[in-house]
């Protein structure tokens, strides 16, 4: 009698490749994953950027904090919200060597005195705007970045 199927072999090589095969697929896939949360965090502070400098193109300084409702000391009434409806946070979870406590967009803004977020109006001449990175994204390198008017160091 001449019996047809597959031998308990067969069955148990086609389970351990096809194992093998989605073990792969999931690796890629959370290296892809993180390597998108790094290109949006790369991508929120250009945003970012952009909005401080269009801010600073119409009230002549940088904006005391990141508020988007807050005039900070724009004499035309101007707000960051008029470049920047929302400001983005940073994804989660936190990538590579950075920490929880680093992965969030910190703003500080610099200049004379009054230049320090207690709404005294002061005249920001400059800000750095904190995050981490993963890993190498682009140019930049893994770990803690800088963005400032001259660029992301």
């Amino acid at each position: 009698m001449n019996k047809k199927g597959f031998t308990l072999i067969e069955l148990l090589v086609v389970i351990a490749i096809i194992g093998l095969l989605s073990t792969l697929a999931v690796v890629s896939l959370n290296n892809a994953r993180q390597k998108s949360r790094d290109s949006k965090r790369v991508a929120d502070v250009k945003q970012i950027q952009t909005a401080l400098e269009l801010y600073y193109n119409d009230c002549n300084n940088y904006p005391e904090t990141l508020a988007t409702t807050a005039s900070n000391g724009c004499p035309s009434g101007t707000t960051l919200g008029t470049f920047m409806a929302q400001i983005p946070t940073a994804p989660t979870p936190a990538d590579g060597s950075c920490t929880t406590a680093q992965n969030t967009y910190t703003y500080t803004a610099s200049g004379n005195a009054a230049c320090d977020g207690s709404g005294n109006d002061g005249v920001c001449s400059s800000y750095s705007l904190t995050f981490c990175l993963g890993s190498d994204t682009g140019e930049l390198s893994s770990g803690p970045r800088t963005a400032t008017p001259s660029g992301i160091q």
